[in-house]
C-alpha cells in the first residue's frame, strides 16, 4: 500500500495498523513522524517568539515617543535660530524613522487596525505638510496645493502615513527653493487621483521597477545617508491593503510625480465586502 506524506499528519493513526508495515517501514514512518512533530513544535515556538518580539518592538517605539516629545519642546525653546533649525531637522529624521518602524510593526495586522470612513483629502494633506514645516523652511521649499475638496473612503491614519512617505521623499529629493505641486484629477475609469509632483533629482529608469522593494535605496538613495529604502516599501504595502494604487512617473534630473489612485464606489463596496 502506498502512503503519501499527507497521511502522516496524524502519525499515530497510521502506525496503529501494525499489519500494514514491515518492522523496517514502521521504524521509518516513526522517524518521519518524529521529524514532523519536531518541525511543528519549532514552528509554533517561532511564531510565539515573533509575536513577542513584535510586541516588544511596538512597546519600545511607544516608549520613545515620550522623550521625543520632551525633546521637541526643548528645541522650540532654543533661542539660537541656526541651532534650533539643525536640531529640528535631526528631530524630524528620528521622528520619521520611529514612525516607519511603528507602521512596519502594525502592517501585518492592518486589517484589524484600519477603520474605513469618509475623510477629507485637504485635512490629511495639510496636516502632513505642517509636520514638515521646519524642513521645508530650511530648503526653501513651498507647496502649490489645489483646493482638494474631494472626500475619500479609507483609513485616515494609514492614508496619512502613505502621504507622509510620499511628501518626505518629494522634499528629500527636491532641490533648494523649488515648489512641490499637489493636485487631483479624475481618470477615464472614474478613479480619483491625488498627485504629488516635485522637480528634484528624479529617478533613473533602471531604478523605477524596484523603488518599492524593501530596503532598496536606488542609485540616488545610495548617495544619501538619509535613505533607508523602507518608506516607499511600507507605503506600497499599506496602500495595497486599502485598495489604493501608487503610480510613479519620473525622469532623471527633472523630477517625479507620485499618484495615489483611489478605488471607485463599486470597488469600495468589494473592499468592504458588500
Amino acid at each position: 500500500m502506498t502512503y503519501f506524506l499527507g497521511n502522516l499528519s496524524n502519525g499515530y493513526d497510521v502506525l496503529s495498523d501494525d499489519a500494514t508495515f514491515s518492522p523496517f517501514q514502521k521504524m521509518y514512518v516513526e522517524h518521519i513522524v518524529e521529524v514532523l512533530e519536531e518541525k511543528d513544535a519549532l514552528l509554533n515556538q517561532s511564531k510565539i517568539q515573533l509575536q513577542e518580539d513584535s510586541e516588544d518592538l511596538l512597546a519600545w517605539v511607544h516608549e520613545m515617543k515620550t522623550p521625543l516629545t520632551a525633546l521637541k519642546l526643548m528645541i522650540e525653546q532654543t533661542e539660537d535660530t541656526n541651532l534650533r533649525k539643525k536640531l529640528e531637522n535631526e528631530w524630524m529624521r528620528i521622528h520619521l524613522l520611529l514612525d516607519q518602524q511603528l507602521h512596519n510593526s502594525r502592517l501585518a495586522f492592518i486589517e484589524k487596525d484600519n477603520r474605513l470612513e469618509k475623510i477629507s483629502l485637504r485635512t490629511i494633506v495639510y496636516k502632513e505638510i505642517r509636520e514638515f514645516h521646519s524642513w521645508c523652511m530650511e530648503k526653501g521649499i513651498g507647496f502649490q496645493v489645489e483646493d482638494l475638496k474631494e472626500e475619500v473612503i479609507t483609513d485616515s491614519k494609514w492614508l496619512a502615513f502613505i502621504v507622509r512617505q510620499l511628501l518626505s521623499n518629494a522634499i528629500k529629493y527636491s532641490h533648494q527653493n523649488q515648489d512641490i505641486n499637489i493636485f487631483t484629477t479624475i481618470d477615464d475609469s472614474g478613479h480619483l487621483l491625488l498627485h504629488i509632483q516635485d522637480y528634484g533629482v528624479g529617478i533613473r529608469q533602471e531604478d523605477l521597477p524596484r523603488i518599492f522593494h524593501k530596503s532598496y535605496t536606488g542609485t540616488i538613495g545610495r548617495e544619501s545617508v538619509q535613505s533607508t529604502g523602507m518608506g516607499l516599501y511600507l507605503a506600497k504595502n499599506a496602500s495595497q491593503k486599502l485598495g489604493i494604487q501608487i503610480i510613479v512617473q519620473s525622469t532623471k534630473d527633472e523630477g517625479s510625480i507620485f499618484t495615489l489612485q483611489f478605488p471607485t464606489e463599486n470597488e469600495y463596496g468589494r473592499l468592504l465586502g458588500r
